[in-house]
């Protein structure tokens, strides 16, 4: 199929759970477009080395500011001088978010969800770890924007704005073909992970439903994404996502029959996870929650530094 469009899939493995991700290479008007980049690690270099060596890149287009989306970047700009597109968004996260100010903010945050002690700090810190894997930060030359028209490979794409994932994800439409790359926002084997921040859009879980319904009017036949394989019929996977999330409202409204912290529904939602995963596991857990109080189904109060919410 990728070949069939004129375009390449670089796959770069990955040292978490999600064990790589796929970037993607093809012909644009000015030269070569790079989609996506890895992490700034050896891996990443290893790959990228003989395909910018036979290439001439001109774009480099990031779909979101994420380290496995974002982190190699620099360097490549670096190597090829090529010019950097991304939503403003996304741009302004990936070039704050690591930095001391931004989580010495998301530390504090992890001290109101009422996690045992010491646990905040070692999250803290491995976010910390992330730091050399997005440095040095490339330079955005260009904003995307939503409709702006990309040509990769035989067809020309419109940019399409679906947050959630992250607060300026974007993907890319071919009318034509009914072609999607649905980046992170629309996976086939997993849930996209939904987190809250502390910074940025204070309901998450609505702007992906609402990207969910805005991608769903496409009717989209063909969905290249950047975890798992190519698939058809995304309205079909976007009903499947939707009823997912319903099932973890749903659970996490039972666990707040009684106040509970942030801490204590995430141990309802999730099991058996390292210290990265319950990073993701503590942002999601917000955003549900957020998602229901936001709706007026549950309150929260602040309790001696901590946040407990409550089923109305």
């Amino acid at each position: 199929m990728l070949k069939e469009i004129g375009v390449t899939q670089v796959t770069i493995p990955l040292p978490f759970r999600l064990n790589q991700v796929h970037c993607f290479l093809a012909e644009g008007v000015r030269g070569w477009t790079i989609i996506d980049t890895g992490l700034n690690n050896e891996v990443s270099r290893d790959i990228w080395r003989p395909i910018i060596e036979k290439h001439e890149v001109k774009d480099i287009i990031l779909t979101h500011y994420h380290p496995d989306h974002f982190g190699y970047a620099g360097t490549l700009q670096q190597l090829t001088k090529a010019d950097v597109w991304m939503s403003e968004i996304d741009a302004d996260a990936g070039l704050t978010f690591w930095e001391p100010d931004s989580l010495e903010t998301v530390n504090q945050n992890y001290d109101t969800c009422g996690l045992p002690d010491n646990l905040s700090q070692v999250l803290t810190t491995d976010e910390q770890g992330f730091n050399p894997q997005v440095k040095p930060y490339p330079t955005v030359q260009h904003y995307l924007e939503e409709g702006m028209k990309i040509v990769l490979g035989k067809y020309e794409y419109e940019v399409v704005f679906t947050p959630g994932h992250s607060d300026g994800l974007i993907t890319l439409f071919n009318k034509e073909n009914s072609i999607l790359f649905s980046t992170d926002h629309i996976l086939p084997r997993i849930s996209p992970n939904i987190s809250y921040w502390f910074r940025g859009i204070r309901n998450p879980l609505q702007a992906f439903f609402t990207s969910l319904e805005k991608i769903k009017l496409l009717d989209v036949d063909v969905v290249i994404p950047s975890h798992g394989k190519p698939f058809r019929n995304a309205n079909q996977r976007i009903e499947e996502l939707l009823a997912h999330h319903q099932e973890r409202l749903e659970v996490t409204y039972d666990s707040i029959k009684r106040p509970a912290t942030i801490f204590e529904v995430t141990q309802q939602l999730f099991r058996n996870l390292n210290i990265h995963e319950t990073r993701f596991a503590v942002g999601e857990t917000i955003a549900h929650l957020e998602y229901l109080h936001f709706n007026n189904q549950c309150k929260k109060f602040l309790q001696d530094g901590t946040w407990y919410y409550k089923g109305i």
